[in-house]
């Protein structure tokens, strides 16, 4: 079953309705101020074109993880506070989830008014594992949409989460699919079944072992996989590599072998770099030096030096790559890209997608963090996902909780829905 779009809902009728919406604001602050809103940008076409049709917008959202206490650091405020600055509209907040503000604001707003809740995550229910505690707060959610209301999920970047919002709600009220899940879900669609080619994944980030299911359904699919982050450690350790004092993760190691004979068997392509940022320690001023991986534990800070960036011969290599590519996926950066002398690995893979002619994605994340970070603009790359492990759950071939309940949901009642 196909799920019904923001489009039907549209056409059905959303005036003086009201539409709980589900959206992804979860952002990075720092002194109470919203340092990257591109998440709010994303989200803000959904909830604006609602409220254009005279919808009465209830939004949904979690920030950081209060663990089902209310805790003032995880307050939405400065999330409202930026909404009102990008829509140029009022952005109402509530002081509690479902209590009496919630519910007293939501009976209160005019046609084409938006309320945003607490942080949902500041109730236990939101993430319990128990489902009636889930399906009752999700009663209480759809509760603040009266006796006409409707669901529109447009968190990609939740979907992947068995939470009463995203998931419970969407059993109790009309579900549609918002904008953002249905363009992830076609761009994640086109990376699975039949890319253009070639088709160059880069991987990256500190743990291979977050990213060992996603390698592993997509050496059947990609041509090329590029490797970077902390993770290529365990990659050059079992080709015999020494890798200093590195980021490394033993465990793994025999899993990585295998896939590097499923690419010599003739898979695709696993590309490692053939130089490195070797550095003293930690540190955004650590002294550093390029070394041949054949010689990483040799440098100037023998077996002490950890790796903290590609070197420039491999960044040649991995531009190269991806400027020939038709599709390319990138998640997980390529260094310590926070640090200024171990950013330009990362640097060179955002400027090859934005120089690519074929279908450029950013993984979400901290592949998304690190290309605003480093000044690069959203309109450069083809996608840049809002969900990091939800696009990463889909690319492992998991079923994602919140697609699978708005295809289950009631929407197809709907007056304009073919029913």
């Amino acid at each position: 079953m196909t799920a019904h779009t923001l489009d039907d809902l549209l056409e059905a009728g959303v005036a003086g309705r009201h539409v709980l919406v589900r959206s992804d604001l979860n952002v990075p602050l720092e002194g109470g101020a919203v340092t990257d809103d591109g998440r709010i940008r994303a989200s803000l076409p959904v909830i604006t074109a609602l409220a254009d049709a005279g919808a009465r917008v209830v939004v949904m959202a979690h920030l950081g993880r209060p663990k089902g206490e209310v805790t003032p650091e995880f307050s939405l405020r400065p999330v409202a506070e930026r909404m009102a600055e990008l829509a140029d509209r009022e952005v109402r907040l509530a002081g509690d989830v479902t209590g009496p503000a919630a519910r007293e604001k939501a009976d209160n707003l005019p046609d084409g008014g938006i309320l945003l809740l607490e942080n949902v995550r500041f109730d236990p229910r939101e993430t319990a594992k128990d489902e009636e505690d889930r399906a009752a707060l999700a009663a209480e959610m759809a509760g603040l949409t009266g006796d006409n209301g409707a669901f529109v999920n447009d968190a990609f970047g939740a979907a992947h989460r068995k939470h009463a919002s995203v998931y419970d709600v969407a059993a109790l009220l009309p579900g549609y699919q918002g904008g953002l899940v249905a363009r992830e879900l076609d761009v994640l669609s086109r990376l699975t079944g039949e890319p253009d080619r070639p088709y160059v994944v880069v991987l990256g980030g500190s743990k291979v072992s977050d990213k060992l299911a996603v390698i592993d359904n997509l050496m059947d699919r990609a041509d090329t996989l590029l490797i970077g982050g902390g993770m290529l450690f365990t990659f050059l350790k079992a080709q015999g590599y020494d890798v200093g004092s590195s980021l490394l993760e033993e465990d793994q190691i025999p899993v990585v072998t295998e896939y590097l004979k499923r690419a010599e068997a003739g898979g695709c392509r696993i590309v490692l770099p053939t130089d490195i940022v070797m550095a003293a320690a930690f540190a955004a001023d650590a002294e550093h030096e390029v070394r041949p991986v054949d010689g990483l534990a040799t440098g100037t800070h023998g077996a002490d030096a950890l790796g903290l960036d590609i070197g420039p011969e491999t960044r040649v290599r991995f531009g190269e790559e991806i400027r020939q590519a038709e599709t390319v996926f990138w998640n997980g950066p390529m260094g310590v890209f926070e640090f200024e002398a171990f950013a330009a690995g990362t640097r060179t893979v955002a400027e090859a997608l934005t120089e690519s002619t074929g279908l450029t994605v950013v993984g979400g994340g901290d592949s998304a963090a690190a290309v605003r970070a480093l000044g690069f603009e959203d309109s450069q790359f083809g996608h840049i996902s809002t969900g990091g492990g939800a696009s990463l759950e889909y690319l492992e071939g998991k079923s994602l909780p919140g697609v699978e309940a708005l295809e289950n949901s009631a929407a197809s009642t709907e007056p304009g829905n073919g029913a």
